[in-house]
């Protein structure tokens, strides 16, 4: 999937300059970005939306003594 993007003047010119001393395309930096940063974001906005469940009482909370007891830890 083609997709433009415009970056700032100083970004563009760190990716020019990490592109040509490292012999690799400006795309293949782009696209470790993306799916490096979509990673992160993937992480963090679904981490926030179970947090906003448990604060509204929506998801099943666990004490550690419960989960242990569940994996039959304590002896």
């Amino acid at each position: 999937m083609a997709t433009s993007i415009r970056l700032d003047p100083e970004v563009e010119e760190r990716l020019n300059f990490l592109a040509t001393q490292t012999g690799r395309t400006k795309a293949f930096y782009l696209r470790e970005l993306i799916t490096r940063g979509m990673e992160d974001l993937e992480d963090y906005y679904l981490a926030a939306d179970v947090l906003e469940r448990v604060r509204k009482g929506e998801e099943e909370v666990l004490s550690s003594s419960d989960v242990r007891r569940s994996l039959e830890l304590d002896d």
